[in-house]
């Protein structure tokens, strides 16, 4: 069986045709930050993104519990400058200790 090219299935087109578009900046930028549920997840999470994207719209936060409850998303969209500002951002989340993963 001959090797063929890996698919992007979102595309349906061979994964060497074209590259997937670069985010240009700056831009409108969704967050989705997970961690353990807690009543002040959302703070620590808000204090965070605060520092690194002041003025970003509070009215886009959702916080989400798992269906369990053990785990909760805080959902928002901030304004990313740049690759640099979301590394800086999301080096602070983790250094938070309580942010198990940022998408």
């Amino acid at each position: 069986m001959a090797d063929k090219p890996l698919r992007d299935l979102r595309l349906d087109t061979p994964a060497t045709s074209t590259p997937a578009p670069r985010v240009e900046f700056p831009c409108d930028y969704s967050l989705k930050i997970v961690g353990d549920a807690s009543d002040d997840f959302h703070d620590t999470v808000v204090a965070v993104v605060e520092t690194h994207a002041p003025g970003f719209d509070r009215e886009s936060i959702r916080v989400v519990d798992s269906r369990n409850g053990k785990f909760q998303s805080v959902r928002l969209t901030i304004v990313a400058t740049g690759k640099p500002h979301l590394e800086a951002l999301f080096a602070a989340l983790k250094a938070t200790g309580r942010v198990h993963m940022v998408l």
